[in-house]
């Protein structure tokens, strides 16, 4: 076991994360922001970030990013050398954007004499079109200037000073301005990128594009740009089609079958209509695809702007949420993650046999051994919502093959939660990291401070937080259900079940504390004691089961007390703690996901009117972020405003936000899949109304259901 000193309240675990919106190991010294109004497109694994002229201003954050990679960090637009002046712009879906500008006052043209629109769309590169169009009498000759950089850095670097690559990219523009070309190459790491335009520019003004355009009243210009890129061996081009449209991948893309069997929803409500179109619009953008011996699956990328890759607990925890919606992105996040799953030890990426990983990274740093994030396995809860998310995409599909070819899986996922992930042999699960990059706090809540003491101060390490506690019981009960169907394995299945009624029976002596009122602690530390702050994560306990019926109304009533409960949603940690901040980012926010768990956990124990609480909470929430919903927004108090106060750098959109409104309906219909048929317990809002949700698939069938209130029915749609 590592040796770790104790860190005292004001000296944190080393800052591994840096911050909520900036990736592992990344400086707090950051480069220029692009504002509140930033915008950012996304599909698949390619995004681009920009100001609200599209611009992105050198040494900015913004750029085009393709698989950790910048491809772009330069995408500037001018007339006669002069930035543009916005009218409107924004984002038309999660894959476009448009840009409506006009000129600035200039010494031989007035303002607001050239009207300018940009589209953009994003897909396997890049696409924009430039259109201009002259409301000025007299005729003019303007500059049209679009200066591009490159610099391919590393995400990891995006927000610090990373190593300049400058003196080793290759540029190689046509003469004839039709294309500027970048690229760059260090050892095994390749990545190259074209600009094309058509009309071509009349000038290559260095890494810049410059047309002289003449101008008369009423005259349009345009020009389109294309944006391919090159990554390793992979080539991509950007997709071209119209702003809003989607994208046609054919019937056999898996991402095309998730959104075909989305159920049809039907409300006399038309905000949950529109929370459940968003989410379902946004998890579709962070699809990833991959071909996993010789099967092409699809899974979710954890969010924009910096988590636009695989992230286990992320990915499994959004399967979960939006199974309702299809279970192909719960077998392709098996899949992969399995394909993944650790067989050795390995100080420097926190690996050990039978782990799930935690963060996956395809970056030049991490492709030269400089990161550990290829992948990055130190999570302490992903292994056991690995088989939570098995049990319950069997449950749901009856899917006997894919269960049984995971079961090696499954076993070494049991085997490390018994022999690595239990450091010291006490029934629990720790963690403490082995790597020199590696994360200080291995749960959801990984920031520096989001384990600590009600009186702030920060634990010694190993810890064994509650939730993942709650996590393993679940997933040995679920496990044991395995054994005793598909698996046919009678005696490992009476073996986990006296594992997980032992857990259960020594977690509620050890974890319980009696004082305000009885409640659990958030974990315990390197030494056994209970980290006593009272935080949200007690949902999670409900949500796993482990929770006895006698103590259930007791963690209920902390959950909805105004110390936890803003209005808007549970917060992270109660107000009544020293360390409470409402925007502190697990230390006092408001996170959806954690919403739709505790939502889930309540229900489980009966407290449905709380559940509806949480549940029209976050959707009257999302009316002040177009439906959707981010990854957290602060803890004030509702009365505090008459809208939620925006977390200044949340994720948006995230998956596993987007997933929240689709596990807040399950939880109202009280859906659930039994006895070779999908099954209802309504417990509606009046809010709501009526609800039909139409072609669910489960267990080999669609289903109706149809619900009000308390009344509900659930009738095969074929």
């Amino acid at each position: 076991m590592t040796a770790l000193r104790r860190p005292t309240p004001a000296e944190p675990w080393p800052d591994t994360r840096a911050g909520p919106d900036v990736p592992s190991g990344a400086s707090r010294d950051l480069p220029p922001e692009l504002g509140p109004d930033a915008i950012g497109v996304l599909e698949g694994r390619t995004f681009m970030f920009s100001d609200a002229r599209g611009d992105v201003p050198r040494g900015s954050i913004g750029g085009l990013v393709h698989d950790d990679t910048r491809f772009l960090s330069q995408w500037e637009l001018t007339i006669d050398d002069q930035a543009l002046s916005v009218l409107s712009s924004g984002t038309v879906d999660a894959y476009s954007a448009a840009f409506f500008l006009a000129n600035a006052d200039l010494p031989l043209l007035p303002a607001n004499r050239v009207g300018l629109r940009r589209q953009r769309v994003v897909g396997d590169g890049l696409y924009e079109r430039i259109e201009l169009r002259y409301f000025g009498i007299e005729p003019v000759t303007i500059r049209v200037r679009l200066a591009v950089g490159a610099d391919f850095a590393d995400l990891f670097e995006i927000k610090e000073s990373g190593r300049d690559r400058a003196p080793d990219i290759e540029r190689q523009h046509e003469r004839d301005g039709s294309a500027l070309r970048f690229g760059y190459r260090n050892g095994s790491f390749t990545a190259s990128v074209r600009v094309e335009a058509d009309p071509p520019a009349d000038l290559v003004d260095g890494d810049a594009l410059v047309w002289d355009v003449r101008l008369e009243r009423g005259h349009q210009w345009s020009c389109d740009l294309k944006v391919p890129l090159r990554s390793g061996e992979e080539d991509y081009r950007p997709v071209l089609r119209g702003l809003g449209e989607t994208f046609d991948h054919g019937p056999e893309d898996p991402s095309t079958r998730w959104a075909a069997a989305k159920p049809r929803l039907h409300s006399d409500s038309d905000l949950l209509g529109d929370v459940y179109h968003q989410s379902a619009v946004d998890l579709v953008s962070m699809r990833i695809e991959k071909t996993i011996a010789g099967e092409p699956v699809v899974l979710f990328a954890a969010g924009l702007p910096w988590f636009l890759t695989v992230f286990g607990r992320d990915t499994l925890i959004t399967a979960y949420q939006s199974m309702i919606c299809g279970p192909d992105v719960a077998r392709g996040a098996l899949i992969v993650l399995a394909s993944h799953q650790a067989k050795k030890f390995d100080d420097f990426t926190d690996q050990e046999p039978g782990k799930i990983f935690h963060e996956y990274r395809s970056g030049e740093l991490t492709q030269l051994g400089l990161k550990p994030f290829h992948p990055y396995y130190g999570g302490a809860d992903t292994t056991a919502l690995w088989l939570i998310l098995l049990s319950e995409y069997w449950r749901w599909t009856g899917d006997d093959h894919l269960v049984r070819s995971l079961r090696d899986n499954a076993e070494a996922a049991l085997r490390w939660i018994d022999h690595f992930g239990d450091r010291d042999g006490d029934g629990y699960v720790e963690y403490a990291t082995r790597s020199t990059q590696g994360l200080g706090n291995q749960c959801w809540r990984d920031s520096p401070d989001g384990i600590q003491y009600a009186d702030g101060g920060i634990p010694v390490l190993p810890i064994a937080t509650c939730e993942t506690q709650g996590y393993t019981y679940d997933a040995k009960r679920r496990m044991a259900e395995l054994a005793a169907g598909p698996w046919h394995d009678p005696d490992l299945a009476q073996r986990l079940h006296r594992e997980a009624d032992r857990l259960r029976e020594q977690f509620n002596r050890d974890y319980w504390i009696p004082e305000r009122g009885g409640y659990y602690a958030v974990g315990l530390d390197g030494d056994k004691r209970p980290i006593d702050s009272m935080t949200s994560n007690m949902g999670h306990l409900l949500w796993s089961g482990i929770v006895p019926d006698d103590r259930a109304a007791q963690v209920a009533r902390h959950l909805m007390s105004p110390e936890l409960f803003s209005g808007w949603g549970v917060r992270t940690l109660s107000t009544a703690d020293v360390g409470y901040n409402p925007i502190g980012y697990h230390v006092g926010t408001v996170w959806p996901h954690d919403n739709s768990i505790i939502a889930a956990g309540l229900a489980r124990y009966g407290h449905r009117d709380e559940a509806n609480r949480i549940a029209m909470a976050m959707l009257e929430a999302s009316r002040h972020s177009q439906h959707r919903l981010p990854e957290a927004f602060s803890g004030y108090d509702r009365s505090f405003g008459h809208e939620p106060v925006a977390y200044p750098t949340a994720c948006n959109p995230q998956a596993w936000a987007s997933g929240a409104p689709l596990l807040f309906l399950r939880t109202m219909l009280g859906l659930e899949p039994g006895e070779g048929r999908l099954v209802a317990d309504a417990h509606v809002p009046d809010e709501l109304g009526r609800i039909r949700l139409h072609h669910t698939a489960a267990l080999g069938r669609r289903w109706n259901i149809d619900a009000a209130g308390s009344e509900c029915t659930v009738l095969p749609a074929d």
